[in-house]
């Protein structure tokens, strides 16, 4: 039997937990590691348990978890039979009051708002567990690469700072497959999504003398990409999609420019909307998260820590391209098919390459229904000439000077009318009559010869046009299927 100490009197005499206190803590020293042989290795069990993720700095590297850790120890110390104290098998102690093994997290960078337990609970046989919540602010290497769909690794090594494994070593509560599968704390309705936690012990040492033990624990965690899906990546789509669409407008239209000038300014001012949005890098220049995404994702990305949003930095920054490269092949084929009085003539290897043989290579078969506005011109102009020849024939013998006009006559562009001799000398009033009428039929053969020329250069234009959509069509779609694919693997993954 147990002798009553002579302290516990009054309204404390019967008091079992008070002389069970009483007779631990009589001679204890906290400061002393608890073993009877100091050759004995104080074993330290930890356990981990992740109940909310509350916040991820990718600016910072930071990562802030609120975790349930969980410690156990065998205190030699603090033992007591249960039959002497009424069949007590365990008691809560202050925490103050008993030895506490100096584990701490490598990767604190911040004291958290961690609620104090200021208890620990002991077993007869000496077993000190120590159960608390504690936010836990460390540093972890963040690579969101592949955002919005980026997995995270972070580790948070428990060691102890100052014993050696001589003194202190360390295990774990539980298997690693238990530890690894549990999810049954964690609230799962934030914006990250707790995959496992994988545990790796190891034995490592600072100057090949002293060697100390840890316990590192890998919380994996996956961002859910919903909301960034439908508030980033769809509205984006759109617009490229649009942007194709805008392909179907005439060439020879400046609608096609204001069209697509109009979706470059919007995907622009999308750009600064969601900037806010997205995560910005560790690095001085943010990839995303500011509008100099355009003009720093390709520079930044060439460092390993600025691989952060890259993936959908690369996205954006792809897209805005994109919609320069097909307002710059709009601007090119609206000049190309301009209409100018001084053009020149399109050059024959031209004819033959794009107008011959483009067109049978790439099955182009409707090129000339561009022209249609202009060949009905040209036929009303025509059909205007013919009668307008009758009309001279029916005035005087005149049609025989045009047509006694050589063909080399009329390619010159003679400015005066070269009359042959006539038998009788014809009024002066007649006279000029027909070269008001010769200077006319010059400027109309000249002016058809222009249409002639911007007809052709036209259907070079269309043709260029849908070679140009093709290759265009062929790169967007090459690019969205390759990013779709990668963010699916990453998805997956």
């Amino acid at each position: 039997m147990v002798k009553k100490l002579g302290s516990t009197t009054g309204r404390f005499a019967n008091a079992t937990l008070v002389r069970l206190s009483e007779f631990l803590s009589a001679g204890y020293k906290k400061g002393v590691r608890p073993v009877k042989d100091w050759r004995t290795s104080t074993i330290v069990a930890i356990d981990l348990m992740v109940y909310s993720i509350l916040n991820v700095d990718e600016k910072n590297q930071v990562l802030t978890t609120y975790v349930w850790y969980r410690q156990s120890w065998t205190d030699e110390f603090l033992v007591w039979n249960p039959e002497d104290f009424d069949e007590v098998k365990q008691l809560s102690i202050p925490t103050a009051n008993v030895w506490v093994p100096d584990i701490l997290i490598n990767e604190f960078v911040d004291v958290g708002k961690s609620p104090d337990i200021p208890y620990v609970y002991v077993t007869h046989d000496g077993l000190v567990r120590n159960y608390k919540p504690i936010q836990v602010v460390t540093a972890c290497t963040l690579n969101i690469y592949n955002f919005p769909f980026d997995v995270q690794k972070c580790s948070l090594t428990f060691q102890s700072w100052l014993h050696t494994i001589d003194d202190i070593n360390i295990t774990l509560m539980r298997s690693p497959e238990e530890l690894s599968e549990d999810k049954s704390v964690f609230m799962n309705q934030g914006e990250w999504e707790l995959l496992h936690i994988l545990s790796n012990y190891k034995i490592f040492s600072v100057d090949n003398d002293d060697y100390y033990a840890e316990m590192k624990f890998h919380v994996v965690i996956r961002r859910r990409p919903l909301f960034y899906t439908v508030n980033l990546l769809l509205p984006s789509i759109f617009l490229m999609v649009m942007d194709i669409v805008g392909f179907y407008l005439p060439p020879d239209s400046g609608e096609r420019v204001s069209f697509k000038i109009t979706l470059l300014l919007g995907y622009s001012v999308f750009l600064i909307i969601v900037s806010d949005t997205l995560p910005a890098t560790a690095i001085g220049t943010p990839l995303i998260g500011d509008y100099d995404l355009q003009s720093e994702c390709f520079f930044s990305c060439k460092n390993s820590l600025s691989h952060l949003t890259c993936s959908l930095g690369v996205y954006f920054v792809v897209c805005m391209a994109l919609l320069v490269i097909s307002l710059t092949e709009t601007v090119l084929i609206v000049r190309l098919v301009h209409k100018q009085d001084l053009q020149p003539p399109v050059p024959h290897w031209v004819k033959y390459l794009v107008l011959e043989r483009a067109p049978v290579l790439f099955c182009i078969h409707r090129k000339h229904r561009l022209c249609s506005r202009l060949s009905s011109q040209a036929s009303d102009m025509e059909h205007y000439k013919d009668n307008y020849g009758t009309a001279q024939c029916t005035i005087h013998h005149t049609c025989e000077i045009g047509q006694r006009l050589s063909q080399h006559d009329r390619e010159g562009g003679l400015h005066r009318l070269v009359l042959p001799p006539s038998r009788e000398p014809a009024p002066p009033v007649m006279d000029n009559i027909l070269q008001e009428v010769t200077a006319i039929r010059h400027f109309l053969e000249k002016r058809d010869r222009c249409r002639e020329v911007a007809k052709e250069w036209l259907q070079v234009g269309y043709v260029l046009d849908v070679l140009l959509f093709r290759v265009y069509l062929v790169a967007v779609v090459a690019y969205s299927i390759t990013l779709g694919t990668l963010w699916s693997v990453w998805q997956v993954a």
